[in-house]
């Protein structure tokens, strides 16, 4: 889902993904189904006010992975 050639255009961190989300700069929002129900509801709300897609990974660790770092994230998102 999240390409090498993508990596610098990527936000991770629930204060990174709702900044990015209110500015509309986010082209793909990514949310891990096991982090806190808070986070990922407003990640969900914010993604459909702005239009993002939003893709669900099924835990923190395997975002984490995704993202390139060694520790779980909850939320990344993809800028335009």
């Amino acid at each position: 889902m999240i390409g090498e050639a993508d990596k610098s255009r990527l936000y991770v961190g629930y204060k990174q993904v709702q900044r990015a989300l209110n500015e509309k700069k986010a082209a793909k929002a990514f949310v891990a189904e096991d982090c806190d129900s808070h986070i990922k509801d407003d990640v969900k709300k914010l993604a459909e006010q702005s239009g993002t897609e939003l893709f669900f990974v099924p835990t923190m660790k395997d975002l984490g992975a995704m993202c390139s770092i060694e520790v779980g994230a909850s939320c990344a998102v993809l800028l335009k």
